[in-house]
């Protein structure tokens, strides 16, 4: 296994992106922002400037956080959007030698309305087979988006797209509530879901939380990994006994929450300093764990 962490949570720019990896003591930066945008949609210079930076550093990159189909797009958005941010994003991630793009299923409408499952099904069919076709790998995330409601979902998912693998995030169970089980729905189990669909997950998001307070759907708030619900210690101790090799990708949210923004502008000094922290409670937990 090899650690690696969304780094745009300690800070916007790259440069103090690269200290804050180095400074935990490693070499590998899952992207997403730089400078206050999504890596395939950062200016085409400017993007050839970060890879250049990126080069300098000796810092790889193995995982693409993109936008592609995530919580915040429509199934009935327009799927030309979709298409030009593959088309950007595959010959950056050549350049900086990525293999792996995280996309999701479309955002989640309101349980008992129409999830347009067929549309979901063909666009992400259209969305893998761009990638593949490139020599890359499409992995889905259990977010909010329709692959999320269950591990169940998730499953159809890959059956409906072959060859489609699977990025697991261990919190985001904690609180999404499991629409394969009755009524009133109970929030997922993180083991469980793991367990579900282990055979078919190539990498793997950490973050901890703890339960959203009754009526809400935001944690009641993230921990360091191995402090909330979400069984990271168990689930990453099943992973060795499996004998996984890929990524853990430390996504604190400790500091910043990227989809619950409420406008105002981050304490900065605070986000760096607790993704840091972070990473050094994240090699701690490894060395236990052997």
């Amino acid at each position: 296994m090899y650690l690696t962490g969304f780094a745009d949570e300690a800070a916007r720019d790259l440069e103090t992106q690269i200290k804050a990896t180095k400074e935990i003591g490693w070499t590998q930066i899952s992207a997403r922002g730089v400078n206050g945008a999504n890596i395939h949609e950062l200016p085409q210079e400017e993007f050839d400037k970060v890879a250049d930076q990126l080069d300098e550093a000796g810092i790889t990159i193995p995982e693409f956080g993109s936008l592609i189909g995530n919580w915040g797009k429509k199934i009935t958005s327009n799927f030309d959007i979709t298409i030009a941010e593959i088309d950007r994003a595959i010959p950056r991630m050549q350049r900086l030698g990525t293999k792996l793009v995280r996309i999701m299923s479309f955002a989640q409408e309101p349980w008992g309305d129409d999830q347009h499952e067929e549309k979901r099904f063909r666009r992400v069919r259209e969305i893998h087979a761009r990638f593949a076709d490139a020599g890359l790998q499409a992995i889905h995330e259990n977010c909010m988006n329709w692959g999320g409601f269950s591990p169940d979902h998730t499953l159809r998912l890959i059956e409906e797209v072959p060859g489609l693998k699977l990025v697991f995030d261990t919190a985001n169970p904690v609180f999404q509530t499991d629409r394969s089980k009755p009524e009133p729905f109970p929030w997922q189990d993180p083991m469980e879901f793991y367990q579900k669909v282990k055979e078919h997950v190539v990498h793997v998001h950490i973050k901890d939380c703890i339960n959203p307070p009754a009526g809400e759907t935001e944690p009641e708030k993230y921990t360091l990994p191995g402090e909330g619900q979400a069984k990271v210690r168990e689930i990453i101790a099943e992973l060795k006994k499996d004998g996984y090799d890929g990524g853990l990708a430390i996504e604190p949210h400790v500091a910043t929450v990227f989809h619950a923004s409420d406008g105002e502008e981050p304490n900065w000094q605070q986000c760096y300093d607790s993704y840091v922290e972070y990473g050094h409670a994240m090699n701690k937990l490894m060395e236990e764990l052997g």
